[in-house]
């Protein structure tokens, strides 16, 4: 059996002092929401994640405003990718880890392509990070059919009690207590995109001389990978490795 990794999730803003005795309580990492000043009551903000860190767990960022945005497709895709891209930076989120974005409802076969238009749309405001989506048993199916993004965090609601071998992470249980603080409980299954405060981000100069034709086969070479690969972290790499190409050489991602 694999081994795996206790964490939570949870809306409400983590104190030190909790994140402390999660931490205490075998708890590894926290999953948390980028979202609009707006929103202010479950932001994530860089003090919180801060905190997180100092208690020894790891951070899962999780983009969500309602419940179904994402079956608004490449419109709500775009707007929230954008949103999220501003609050990874605001909070300095390393890149080359991933950022999840809802579909918080029984999605159907019929809003399949909504949401991956969603998915891609967000994935294309989003330069140096991994998207992630969270749902149920068929969203990451069909998301990891369809090679609409590169994480997935499933969800036991409307899962029938199937697990997919997709899933990086799985929502088991809704609605526990811990520390005093009402959060769901999560497994971590290896290649989270997870991240912590200890590393930061730096500017990256641009390198002007890469040539777009040389940067196109190399792509090319790093697609076949991918499809031939049923590694998802092999999968994962080579994504980044080609969008990061796609920056250095003007190419629009993909």
């Amino acid at each position: 059996m694999a081994v795996t990794t206790k964490g939570i999730d949870c809306a409400v803003p983590l104190t030190a002092e909790k994140a402390k005795k999660m931490s205490a309580a075998g708890m590894r990492f926290a999953c948390r929401y980028l979202v609009p000043a707006s929103m202010a009551w479950k932001r994530l903000t860089r003090a919180e994640a801060e905190a997180i860190t100092a208690a020894g767990m790891k951070i899962v960022s999780v983009f969500q405003r309602g419940t179904n945005d994402a079956a608004g497709g490449a419109t709500n895709g775009t707007r929230d990718g954008k949103a999220a891209y501003q609050e990874a930076k605001l909070i300095d989120q390393p890149e080359g880890t991933a950022i999840y974005f809802a579909v918080d409802f029984d999605a159907q076969p019929k809003d399949y392509a909504a949401i991956e238009a969603y998915l891609r749309a967000a994935a294309r405001e989003l330069p140096g990070y991994f998207v992630g989506v969270y749902g149920s048993y068929a969203v990451v199916e069909e998301m990891s059919r369809r090679g609409a993004c590169s994480h997935f965090w499933q969800t036991y609601a409307w899962s029938k009690g199937r697990l997919s071998h997709a899933a990086n992470l799985y929502q088991y249980k809704n609605g526990q207590e811990l520390a005093d603080h009402r959060v769901d409980l999560n497994d971590g299954l290896g290649n989270e995109g997870w991240w912590d405060t200890t590393v930061r981000n730096v500017e990256k100069p641009v390198n002007s001389q890469i040539d777009k034709a040389a940067a196109e086969k190399v792509i090319g070479v790093l697609g076949a990978l991918w499809t031939a690969s049923s590694d998802k972290q092999v999968q994962a790499a080579a994504h980044f490795a080609a969008n990061s190409l796609r920056d250095a050489a003007g190419i629009p991602r993909q």
